[in-house]
């Protein structure tokens, strides 16, 4: 009985000093992470590396993978004391060190690590992974630690910040359906021609070219850079011309006109026919009597299926011309919504 009680006594004694081992250890322990400026901007983001906790930082390395084709390394920085290394850059990985200089301690407590910057070379979604870091103390004893930390960054169009079109806009772009003017704009209020807007239905919906089909347009000119798209649209039913012969690939869309392309986009889309889709001719605009002939029932079915809205609550605009924004904003509606 004497026995049984020492060894529990022993066994109670132990447990305590593991877990106060354990507890001791976990206070003793560094912690890092990784801290980002901004999730969106106009181009550049700083990376910061953080440390808890820190007991004896005399130098480090830090290596980061991301996409070359998509960003840029800006610079590196810290505020520790001592020399910095300038980023290391190969292929899609970039390594950035620095290290204190002489018999001096390391770093202790919270701090700051260091810093690093890139810049978005076009607008759309990056990813930057941490994947490691090795730390020295001042006795030059080192510690490899394999990070997972990541973090998404997406460039806006600078014409775009603030914009009502921003976000479905951003999401085209990220999908590959729409490009800016350039690197920089988007020009979202410039006005979107016939052509450009049977080009941007065409790669929406993934069209496949028909090899026997002919246009009848005389003014799609041969080898234009709409022609291939235009010839999709058509194909698959979603555009007429303004005549039998003429599509007038290059003058601006009128809402009305955007209407009726969308429908029979979401007819080729669902499989129906447009004759087939559910009109809600409780629908009405103020403006209503300036809609043509032709595309009332478009109208109302562009509008009922949530596709488009009117420019006001009263009123439609159906001639007005669609600018490049509503153009995608519509196009998103039709496929991801």
């Amino acid at each position: 009985m004497k026995r049984k009680t020492i060894l529990a006594t022993a066994i109670c004694h132990l447990c305590v000093a593991l877990v106060w081992t354990a507890s001791a250890y976990g206070e003793n322990t560094s912690q890092f992470s990784m801290m980002t400026s901004d999730t969106e901007s106009t181009g550049e983001f700083t990376i910061t590396l953080k440390g808890n906790n820190i007991q004896d930082l005399y130098a480090y390395e830090a290596k980061f993978s991301f996409d070359a084709n998509k960003l840029e390394v800006v610079k590196s920085d810290t505020k520790i004391d001592g020399f910095s290394v300038s980023p290391v850059i190969r292929n899609n990985e970039v390594t950035i060190a620095h290290t204190k200089v002489g018999k001096v301690d390391g770093e202790k407590g919270n701090l700051d690590i260091g810093t690093i910057t890139f810049r978005a070379k076009k607008a759309g979604v990056s990813n930057i992974k941490w994947t490691s870091l090795k730390i020295l103390d001042h006795n030059l004893k080192s510690q490899l630690f394999t990070r997972e930390d990541a973090a998404d960054f997406s460039k806006i169009f600078s014409d775009l910040v603030g914009h009502w079109a921003k976000t479905d806009v951003m999401q085209m772009v990220n999908k590959g359906i729409v490009e800016g003017m350039d690197d920089d704009h988007f020009a979202p209020d410039t006005k979107v021609t016939r052509a450009q807007f049977a080009t941007l239905l065409a790669k929406a919906l993934n069209l496949k070219v028909n090899i026997g089909g002919q246009l009848p347009f005389n003014d799609v000119a041969a080898g234009s850079w709409y022609q291939g798209d235009v010839k999709k649209a058509y194909s698959a039913g979603l555009i007429n011309g303004v005549s039998a012969t003429e599509f007038a690939p290059e003058r601006n869309i009128t809402r009305e006109e955007m209407a009726a392309m969308l429908i029979r986009a979401k007819g080729y889309a669902d499989v129906i026919k447009v004759e087939d889709l559910k009109m809600d001719d409780t629908i009405h605009f103020e403006d209503e009597d300036t809609v043509s002939d032709w595309a009332g029932d478009f109208v109302k079915l562009a509008v009922g299926d949530k596709l488009m809205e009117g420019r006001t609550a009263s009123e439609f605009a159906p001639l007005a011309s669609a600018s490049r924004a509503e153009a995608v904003v519509v196009l998103k509606r039709l496929t991801y919504n």
